[in-house]
């Protein structure tokens, strides 16, 4: 019987599952005395205890602390030529990190970064390395602790000018190649905490639970999320990306003496699902509903998981989303009392308009005079989009007002109040073509864009005597002073003009001088002036 359970023990580790390496190589740099940026307090703890972790579990370890540009080098290069032949190689990293466009870089402690072009020779690419991993070993685990807050990004960002858009916080989120595990301190772009113990919180917990016996390294990683969640109040999420085609176990279960062997198997499958819980549907729900951006999937985990793994962030998320709701509907509450502000404005605009005396008699008079200049440059662009106003002559009254109005019926603008402002003579200036259409009176037509008068041929009286009536006409009476008085007068003799609408009229006093009289619509105060 004792033969027998030696032979089944032999068989169990023979034909295991995990993966068992005969070459493990790994490389552990960790840099913390930077020459332009503040000294970081781990990252020296940090890979001096990771180094010697993996000693532990069987790796060739190439070290560095405290690197410049040429140690960096040296050290990748002497890392790079041992791993040919390996089965499992690492890469571990703490020190300062940084990404611009998509790409991540590992900083040296002598890096300055005081210009973009700096970045190409200070600075050492990620994917150098992970590209090397790849092609030599069979299986890559990658750990970055390097999401720090990173002064020299500052450096760059600013020597970069309008193109520090592409300089980003943290480290990017990075693709992996078939057999490759790589690992953040926290989620890709954003930043990492230190701690105020002797290890950062990544790496605390990585040496915590990286190689426990029997466990992959991706159940590890599960462990260490939870316990940086734990310590960090949820602030920090710990994130990896695998394209892992099996299990890598680090350090194999320990074989059991056949007695407990023989007492393990007394327990029915029901205690031994009741001992290890099984997480693998809570991960999966997780990693569907991760980036979602409607907070009821992170109320219902809640409901089905209330301490599971990511209970923390799970509430963390809904604040977030609650918090973003209440912003969105204050601009949208801000923007629609603005909107009404400026309804109310234009409608006030409107009576104050609608107010005007009617009396065709009276001067308009305003309260306050606006720019002379600045009425002709308006009365002058109407003219020119078709919406006559008549002779540009600075005086701002019910003509020129009728004027915009038509200019604002025909092209839509929204224009605030019918007054020669800088904005409405901005929004005439970005006209091109014609708005108002070509109205023409009765005996007039249009040609090349202008009214004219229809030509007909007439009997008329003999020279002479048209002459005299003409003559006569002119000499009875005088003229009154001011145009809105003649058109007053004539219209108390039933002729006030002979070209007239409901809103133009052109007429002739009996003193024998032409006028005009406009008005913008029906009940509006007329405005007349002397041809």
């Amino acid at each position: 019987m004792k033969y027998i359970s030696i032979l089944v023990a032999m068989f169990l580790v023979a034909f295991s599952g995990d993966v068992r390496a005969e070459k493990r190589v790994a490389l552990v740099i960790g840099n913390s005395a930077y020459k332009f940026a503040p000294t970081l307090a781990n990252p020296i703890n940090d890979a001096s205890d990771i180094a010697e972790k993996l000693r532990g579990l069987g790796f060739e370890v190439v070290s560095g602390h405290d690197l410049d540009l040429s140690g960096v080098r040296h050290t990748v290069r002497d890392f790079v030529s041992r791993l040919d032949g390996a089965d499992i190689a690492l890469f571990y990293y703490a020190g300062h990190g940084l990404q611009v466009n998509g790409e991540n870089y590992l900083a040296p402690v002598d890096a300055k970064l005081s210009s973009a072009i700096d970045l190409d020779f200070e600075t050492v690419p990620m994917n150098l390395i992970m590209s090397a991993m790849e092609r030599s070993a069979k299986v890559n685990l990658f750990f970055f602790d390097a999401c720090r807050d990173n002064p020299l990004v500052d450096n760059l960002a600013r020597s970069m000018g309008t193109r520090s858009g592409s300089v980003g916080r943290g480290l990017a989120k990075l693709g992996t190649g078939i057999g490759s595990l790589i690992a953040f301190a926290t989620q890709p772009g954003n930043v990492a905490l230190d701690g105020k113990e002797r290890n950062s919180p990544f790496t605390a917990a990585l040496l915590r639970h990286l190689g426990t016996p029997g466990e992959d390294v991706t159940s590890d990683l599960v462990k260490v999320r939870r316990d940086v969640l734990a310590a960090t109040n949820g602030r920090q999420v710990p994130w990896d990306n695998s394209s892992l085609t099996s299990e890598v176990v680090l350090v194999s279960a320990p074989v059991e003496k056949p007695a407990e062997v023989a007492e393990d198997a007394s327990k029915t499958p029901d205690d031994k699902v009741k001992a290890e819980p099984d997480n693998s549907v809570e991960l999966a729900y997780w990693d569907t509903i991760k980036e979602a951006e409607d907070k009821d999937y992170f109320a219902l985990y809640l409901t089905q998981y209330p301490q599971g793994i990511f209970a923390p962030l799970a509430r963390m998320k809904i604040a977030m989303i609650d918090k973003r709701s209440a912003a969105m509907a204050r601009a949208e509450a801000d923007a629609r009392a603005k909107r009404e502000a400026e309804e109310r404005k234009a409608a006030e605009a409107g009576q104050e308009v609608a107010a005007l005396p009617q009396t065709v008699d009276q001067p308009e008079t305003t309260e306050t005079e606006p720019d002379l200049e600045a009425v002709r440059a308006v009365q002058k662009e109407l003219n020119r989009l078709g919406c006559s106003v008549g002779r540009a002559d600075g005086v701002w009254g019910a003509g020129s007002r009728r004027a915009l109005g038509l200019f604002r019926r025909h092209s839509g603008a929204q224009l605030a109040a019918l007054e020669p402002t800088a904005d409405v003579l901005n929004a005439l200036r970005a006209r091109k073509a014609r708005v108002c259409p070509l109205a023409c009176g009765r005996d007039q037509e249009e040609k090349g864009g202008r009214c004219v008068d229809i030509r007909r041929e007439a009997k008329l009286p003999p020279a002479e005597k048209k002459q005299g009536e003409v003559t006569k006409k002119a000499s009875s009476g005088s003229c009154p002073a001011s145009a809105v008085a003649a058109a007053t007068q004539m219209a108390q003799y039933g002729e006030i003009g002979y070209m007239r609408r409901t809103d133009f009229v052109v007429g002739v006093h009996k003193c024998g001088k032409k006028y005009t009289c406009t008005r913008m619509v029906a009940g509006y105060p007329w405005r007349c002036w002397w041809r």
